[in-house]
């Protein structure tokens, strides 16, 4: 503990600069300097304010199950840790290298929906409108701070053990923005909670994480499934098989 606050104040001057180049950087789109687009159509934002996982994934697929039965969905990911660049529609045959992870997973899991990975999400938009005409919704991964795009809704992912409340800025934290940019947000999901969260352990959240007016606050968990064989999914496979 000691050592992780002596870390925290060595590296408190670096902090402060990204600190202040994030800032200019959201103060330019405040005053039009740089340009946040709409598209006509609906955009949903899954996002966080920290690096690492939050549980970005599993809640956008929690979403695609909840409107594909009811709407065309498509998802749009940047498509992290692939080598190649540009805009690209995920197909099931592609490799991890050629999209990143996350949309080849969605693919393999939804082949039924649209799935793409861009850098710049702006120009993607009417790249999937004009190769899906039919979609009717557009889930942004991982875009809280992609500001380029305007979505009609922003959902903004905290975890239950680390609230962006107690964390610091990069890189004696692991926050990408100051954490006033919660504000952004349309719903806030605290993630990765307990399953027996008790009603006092909510509203402690809930006060210190005192959401503005129009922002809504969900809990969720993640409840496991039997594993199966991956070469025969009708076969669940028992804790106690050798």
């Amino acid at each position: 503990m000691i050592q992780r606050h002596l870390f925290r104040i060595l590296l408190a001057p670096f902090s402060l600069l990204y600190g202040l180049a994030v800032s200019l950087r959201n103060a330019f789109y405040r005053a039009g300097l740089l340009k946040s687009m709409r598209f006509s159509v609906p955009v949903i934002s899954v996002g966080n304010l920290s690096v690492g996982g939050a549980g970005k994934t599993p809640h956008i697929e929690y979403l695609i199950r909840l409107l594909r039965e009811h709407i065309q969905v498509a998802t749009l990911s940047r498509g992290y840790s692939r080598k190649t660049r540009g805009f690209l529609t995920v197909e099931r045959q592609h490799n991890a290298e050629q999209v990143g992870d996350e949309p080849l997973q969605f693919k393999r899991k939804f082949p039924d929906i649209g799935v793409y990975v861009a850098e710049d999400r702006a120009f993607a938009i009417p790249q999937i409108m004009a190769a899906q005409p039919d979609t009717q919704l557009i889930l942004l991964d991982d875009a809280f701070q992609h500001r380029a795009v305007l979505p009609g809704l922003n959902i903004l992912l905290t975890e239950y053990d680390n609230l962006f409340t107690r964390d610091y800025l990069l890189p004696a934290g692991r926050l990408r923005e100051w954490r006033s940019a919660y504000e952004r947000a349309d719903v806030i999901v605290v993630s990765k909670c307990p399953p027996d969260l008790t009603q006092t352990d909510a509203r402690r959240i809930r006060v210190e994480i005192n959401p503005l007016p129009h922002q809504k606050i969900f809990f969720s968990y993640y409840a496991y499934q039997v594993p199966y064989y991956q070469f025969n999914p009708r076969y669940r496979l028992k804790l106690d098989d050798k």
